[in-house]
Parts: C-alpha cells; structure tokens; sequence
C-alpha cells in the first residue's frame, strides 16, 4: 500500500480561492484608509485659517470681507494655502472656511474626492466660536470624513 502525501488539486485551488476573497476586502478598505487620511489633511490646513477669522472677529465683531479676507488676516492668498491633496483653503462672507481638494499636478488626491470640499463654518455666541463641518459635496462620503465631521 502506498501512502499519499501532500495536498489535492481541489485543496489547493480552494485556499487560492479564500485568499482572493480576502485580498478583494481588503484592498478596498485600504483604499478607503487612504481617502480618509487625504480628508484630514483638508481640516489640518484648515485649522491654522480658523484661529485667523476668530481673532478677527474677536478684534473687529464681524467678519472679513471674502475678496480680501486672506490680507485681511494676515494669510498668503487662498491658492497658497495648500498640501499634497488640497488645493486651496478660502475664506467666505460669512467666516466660512472650505478646504477644497485637487489631484491636478502637483497635488495627487484621489479622484474620487478631486474637486469636493470641507466646510467649516463658525457659530458665535457671547464671545465665543464654535466651528461646524460640513461636506460641501455628496461625493464625499461620509466614511472618509474625520471624526469631527461625520453626521
């Protein structure tokens, strides 16, 4: 009697077959971690703007003009206010700060989030400001939001 070692073709293709479900999850969660962590850079940058508009309004009891908020503040021009995946931070009327995302040379964010944005807008209240973020479009998900900005 001869005894047989090793595995069967069946075996084999059967392990190959869960590795390649496993490997198919896996991939598109990390394809969301890396989305996610391209977003935190938008609130990152966004963070420095912020402390600008509320000393202004601090100092002022409004808000800058949106055509010449960034001199205004004391802060390089929207389009220089930038990092790998955003594009620009701006100022609106109303304080609103949006950190728009751009994959156009030499930012590289993903195109599924190449032209949203984060908004950021500040709610005063005897003195104080508190800061909410929004999506400024439906195409950025609410599973690539920071932590912050999720509804």
């Amino acid at each position: 009697m001869k005894m047989q070692k090793g595995f069967t073709l069946i075996e084999l293709m059967i392990v190959v077959a869960i590795i390649a479900i496993l490997a198919a999850i896996a991939i598109s969660q990390y394809q969301d971690y890396v989305i996610r962590s391209q977003v935190s850079e938008g609130s990152s940058l966004a963070d420095g703007v912020k402390t600008a508009v509320g000393e202004f309004y601090n100092n002022y009891g409004r808000f800058p003009n949106a055509t010449i908020a960034n001199v205004s503040l004391g802060l390089a021009q929207n389009v220089s206010i930038t990092g790998s995946y955003v594009g620009s931070v701006s100022i609106g009327s109303t304080g609103i700060v949006r950190a728009a995302y751009s994959s156009i040379a030499p930012r590289k964010a993903n195109a599924k989030i190449h032209t949203t944005a984060l908004t950021f807008s500040p709610i005063t209240q005897a003195g104080s400001m508190v800061w909410t973020c929004k999506r400024a479009t439906s195409a950025l998900q609410d599973k690539w939001l920071p932590a912050s900005c999720r509804s």
